[in-house]
Formats: C-alpha cells, sequence, structure tokens
C-alpha cells in the first residue's frame, strides 16, 4: 500500500468484500488493528472513493454511511435468495451443532484434567494395597490373641462396676452431710476445714463419677 494510496484500495476492497453499509468510524475501528490506518487517512479515503463514484455515500443526519456500489454486483433472482437462506441457515444449524460439541469436549476436558493422571493412580492403588495388608495384620493379630473377653465376663464387669458407683455416690453424699453438719458451727471455710482434716475431694483429685 503507497502512501499516495492512503489505504483507499483497501478500504474498497474490504467494502466490496463485506458489502454492506458502514461508517467511517466503523471502518477505522475494524481496520486499524490489522493495518494501522489512522482515523484521518480512513475518513479522507472514503470521501475521495466516494468523489470518484467507486463506492456509494448516503447522509442520515451528521451521519455519513458508505457501502459499496451495487452496480458492480450481478443480480439476484428469488430462486438464488431462496438457495443462499437455506445455507445460511445449514450453515447456522451447523455451527450451533459445533458449538454443542465445543462445550461438551470443554467439559469432558475438564473433568480429565480434575482426575488423577496414570501415575498418581498407581500411587494411589500401592498405597492402599499398604493399608489394607496393615489392616489385616491387625486384624489377625486380633483373631489370634487368647485374652478375649467374652460376653457374660463383660456383663459381670460392667454390673460390679454399677455397684461400686452406686456405692460411691452413697458414700460421697454422706460425707457431704456430715461436713455440712460440721461446718454449721466451724469458723473457717469449708477449704479451710477441709486442709485442717486432711480430706482430698473428688474435685481435687480431678475424678467424676463414670457415665453410664
Amino acid at each position: 500500500m503507497s502512501k499516495k494510496d492512503n489505504g483507499a484500495s483497501l478500504i474498497l476492497s474490504y467494502l466490496n468484500e463485506k458489502n454492506r453499509p458502514y461508517s467511517a468510524q466503523d471502518v477505522f475501528c475494524n481496520l486499524q488493528k490489522q493495518h494501522g490506518l489512522g482515523k484521518t487517512a480512513v475518513v479522507k479515503a472514503m470521501e475521495l472513493l466516494a468523489l470518484e463514484g467507486k463506492i456509494k455515500e448516503k447522509t442520515y443526519g451528521k451521519q455519513k454511511i458508505y457501502f459499496a456500489d451495487q452496480s458492480q454486483f450481478k443480480d439476484v433472482n428469488d430462486a438464488d435468495l431462496k438457495a443462499m437462506d437455506a445455507e445460511i441457515s445449514a450453515r447456522g444449524a451447523e455451527v450451533q451443532s459445533l458449538t454443542q460439541s465445543c462445550r461438551e469436549l470443554d467439559a469432558e476436558l475438564k473433568e480429565l484434567n480434575s482426575s488423577l493422571t496414570t501415575e498418581e493412580m498407581v500411587a494411589e492403588i500401592q498405597q492402599l494395597k499398604a493399608e489394607c495388608s496393615g489392616y489385616r495384620e491387625r486384624l489377625e493379630k486380633i483373631k489370634s490373641a487368647t485374652n478375649h473377653v467374652t460376653p457374660e465376663e463383660k456383663e459381670k464387669v460392667y454390673k460390679e462396676r454399677d455397684v461400686y458407683v452406686k456405692e460411691w455416690r452413697k458414700r460421697k453424699r454422706l460425707a457431704s452431710d456430715m461436713m455440712d453438719a460440721i461446718l454449721e458451727g466451724y469458723p473457717k471455710s469449708k477449704k479451710e476445714f477441709l486442709d485442717e482434716v486432711g480430706v482430698e475431694t473428688d474435685e481435687d483429685c480431678k475424678v467424676v463419677f463414670p457415665s453410664s
């Protein structure tokens, strides 16, 4: 593209190829990034092309619209238009189908990227096998042990515990009642009394009644 041409041939080819109306701003925005045309150069080139009759110009209010000279294109009959419409419809359906396929492939790709690789899966399987082996060894040790407690022995131990806990509660209540009676005439605090007689409470030893 020569300096003298100032982008006119490029703009003319663009308008003929697209064959739709554009403002100078539209052409500038569409061609500037790829071809580096300045806005002033685009405006001057389009005005010159219109003046030479190579493109057509229409004014709507303060805005000028430019489009290709339609006389250079052959007439299209109704049959051709219908054929074009059918092709456009078919292309549109194809685009929709391809777009849907792209979405599905993208979703599949994301799922694959979030899955374990073959190496990671092999490593995890080996780890799980090692854990299973450890559990089997532990289970065999439990099964081979000779000190199992029978259900009868377990029941007996729990019953004995209930008896002892019941007696514990009873004696603690009696001791508490006795101390309360003594403290009614004792001039000092309960803590001082316990220290003086050398009594340690369950709370001092941090022991509590076992849950049932």
